[in-house]
């Protein structure tokens, strides 16, 4: 229930850094949950969520010390919707809220995404699961561009910012470079600019509160004084929650199983993860798909979109690469045993560093805040991962518009091109369309997925009895008459994407119908894209 009074005030006036809680835990948890249940959207939308929810309407906590946190979130690796989740978690109710909150963030997507995945692997062979499919890998081709052009507008401010982007993507397009040493690189010179160009990354000055004040006034929020003993203590616990799981797989089936294998690559990964899901995926795209043979290229693409319409985190998509790398190699586990297995220990070394590492580093915030050498490097990887996004575009790009690639080398430099010939036609419009509903119009993700899904739904009669007119004839049709009704749609009414508050209208208003359709019947991918 939202306080309104004064006297509703929830344990105010309490000494700072006792450890108590500030709101009833029970409250708190029941807040988180609701919370959790609405992440759709990407961090944008996950972060609009918790500011309606917890400055807006709960009043727990002000603006400036919401925008503290967030700032404090963007420096780390890993979700900052999450971690921002733990950090007011633990400004709340200590530790045990941090812990709570973060796991419940990703609880609702975690459940969601492993029952996808399993009805995926089942329905290998449906012709209504491939055509949603491919609705929804065009539509993700949008989304990325999308994501592009929002992190350009606020990332590349100055001339040399948009060297560092351009180097970024050359280097993994073109030259193969590894994506870790691109993030190091970019911090490198985000520091030299920060101490020869100050201009080139200095932050933006903090906003005052804006609203109604909040009930627990700054001073009754949880804090920890930094000490070297406590930061010694959270951080021997945490690595051994974090690695408890791989040690366990390791002696219990083997160092060289699947489960090992994965559950080192991604606790790897979790910690490079600067600048959101979207940076790592082309490194975690091109490592499970041409070095592990896990999954296909084509269904990178459609675990994303699959991430894309379940709540939390976007970067739960390395639950569902695990899921089908283990079920296609299980060694000497059920194949089913083993995917769900790999799923859950997967997305336990994933998102565990970003709980740990927040609980470690709150206490030290203003330092680190105040830091300008580490704020000028998060500057150039920030930079930097406007390239690394920008190469994943044209990485599903290639995967989901043709239907073949081939490899020009130079020297040392390699690049994919397409075959032109296996032009997917229906991908293509799908893919325009739904670049024109995010960008032009402003429809949310959830409900441009749903849409887009539509016409490859409608279109699965046609692409089994495609005749002398071709397999992809029926499609464009289909496709085009629906864009027509969408478009006429949209114009009639109201700007569909978004509300006043500028959150998604899916969360808002619901999930719209198409993508109810696509979380009940989502599954596989045609034959071509699993590894032999």
């Amino acid at each position: 229930m939202t306080a309104t009074h004064d006297d509703d005030r929830p344990a105010a006036g309490r000494a700072p850094g006792t450890g108590a809680d500030v709101v009833p835990f029970r409250d708190a948890t029941r807040a988180w949950f609701a919370i959790s249940l609405q992440t759709f959207g990407g961090p944008a939308g996950q972060i609009a969520v918790m500011q309606r929810t917890l400055v807006d309407e709960r009043r727990w906590i002000g603006q400036r010390r919401f925008l503290h946190a967030l700032s404090f979130c963007t420096l780390l690796p890993g979700p900052e919707a999450q971690q921002l989740a733990v950090y007011v978690g633990w400004l709340l109710n200590g530790v045990r809220g941090g812990l709570v909150a973060g796991t419940l963030f990703v609880l609702p997507g975690v459940v969601a995404l492993l029952a996808l995945s399993g009805l995926y692997v089942a329905a290998g062979d449906s012709a209504v699961v491939t055509s949603l499919f491919d609705g929804l890998a065009a539509a993700v081709l949008a989304i990325v561009a999308q994501a592009v052009v929002r992190l350009s507008g606020r990332a590349l401010g100055h001339p040399a910012l948009v060297a560092v982007a351009v180097a970024s993507f050359v280097a993994l397009a073109l030259l193969a470079v590894p994506f870790p040493v691109v993030v190091a690189a970019a911090a490198a010179v985000g520091w030299v600019l920060g101490r020869w160009v100050p201009r080139s990354g200095r932050p933006s000055p903090e906003r005052p509160d804006a609203g109604p004040a909040p009930l627990v006034p700054d001073d009754a929020l949880h804090a920890g004084r930094p000490s070297g003993r406590h930061a010694a203590r959270v951080l021997l616990v945490g690595l051994a929650v974090w690695a408890a799981p791989v040690v366990a797989a390791a002696l219990l089936l083997g160092r060289d199983g699947v489960l090992v294998e994965m559950g080192l690559f991604f606790s790897g990964t979790a910690l490079v993860t600067f600048g959101g899901a979207y940076a790592v995926l082309a490194y975690v795209a091109q490592q499970a798909v041409a070095v592990h043979g896990w999954l296909g290229p084509g269904e990178m693409v459609r675990g994303l979109a699959l991430a894309e319409t379940t709540p939390g985190p976007l970067v739960m998509v390395v639950q569902f690469v695990a899921f089908l790398g283990a079920h296609r190699d299980p060694g000497g586990l059920d194949p089913w045993v083993a995917a769900v297995l790999a799923s859950l220990l997967v997305t336990w070394v994933t998102f565990v560093p970003s709980i740990l590492l927040v609980l470690l580093g709150a206490p030290w915030v203003e330092r680190l805040r105040g830091n300008r050498a580490l704020t000028s490097a998060l500057t150039g990887i920030t930079a930097a991962v406007v390239g690394v996004i920008a190469n994943l575009a044209v990485y599903f790009a290639l995967h989901t518009l043709f239907a073949g690639t081939r490899t020009a080398a130079w020297g040392p430099v390699s690049l994919e091109l397409p075959v032109l010939g296996t032009l997917r036609p229906a991908s293509l419009v799908i893919a325009l369309v739904a670049a024109l509903l995010l960008l032009r119009l402003r429809w949310s993700v959830l409900r441009t997925l749903g849409v887009c899904a539509a016409p490859g739904r409608r279109a699965v009669g046609t692409r089994q009895d495609a005749g002398a007119t071709g397999p992809y004839s029926g499609w464009t049709s289909s496709i085009s008459s629906s864009a027509v009704r969408w478009m006429s749609a949209s114009s009639s009414g109201s700007r569909p994407g978004a509300n006043s508050s500028g959150r998604s209208s899916a969360i808002s208003s619901g999930t719209p119908s198409g993508a109810c359709s696509v979380a009940s019947s989502v599954v596989p991918s045609a034959e071509g894209d699993i590894p032999r």
